[in-house]
């Protein structure tokens, strides 16, 4: 009798263990994760990079270019307020005041004050008497700004350069937020 006990107690264990992998598994199903970890390790992840990349209250509207010195986060706004691209960026040595400003100029190659060509170079302000603009480096290179030197290129990943490049024409409003 005692064997059969256990033996009925461990299949309702086997079946209890089942019945909740199964609902562990429709969870992370319903919520759409990849994540291995399943449940709500997905949900969490997903919330951080949602609040990352939100646009900033604030940052004004229409056609322009949001950059946001605390998260070295950029945001390419269409002008019924939809995101075309968000990416991350590399900031240079000297930031620019929040503020808005306009691109006053762009060249599609030069050398970068920190001494690397650059390609797709959309500048957009002066400050410390430093010219602030995004670039890309040619070699793919995304460095972190040396502090001891006093450089105003934002840098960008190749990709997020060229979507640069073709979005931020003369005169488009670039608007910097904290």
């Amino acid at each position: 009798m005692a064997a059969l006990t256990a033996a009925a107690l461990a299949v309702i264990g086997f079946f209890t263990y089942q019945a909740s992998a199964a609902q562990d598994r429709d969870k992370a199903g319903s919520s759409g994760s990849s994540d291995s970890r399943g449940g709500s390790g997905g949900q969490a992840e997903r919330e951080k990079k949602k609040r990352e990349t939100n646009l900033p209250a604030f940052s004004g509207t229409g056609e322009r270019v949001v950059y946001d010195l605390d998260r070295d986060r950029v945001w390419l706004m269409g002008p019924d307020q939809e995101v075309k691209r968000t990416f991350r960026v590399a900031p240079s040595s000297v930031d620019p005041k929040p503020g808005t400003y306009k691109v006053e100029s762009r060249a599609p190659h030069v050398t970068g004050s920190d001494g690397v060509p650059v390609e797709n170079v959309v500048r957009f302000a002066t400050s410390q008497g430093t010219t602030i603009g995004f670039s890309s480096a040619l070699d793919g290179s995304f460095p972190e700004a040396d502090p001891q030197k006093q450089t105003g290129g934002i840098r960008e990943r190749r990709a997020d350069g060229e979507a640069m490049w073709l979005f931020a024409t003369i005169g488009t409003k670039v608007v910097v937020v904290r």
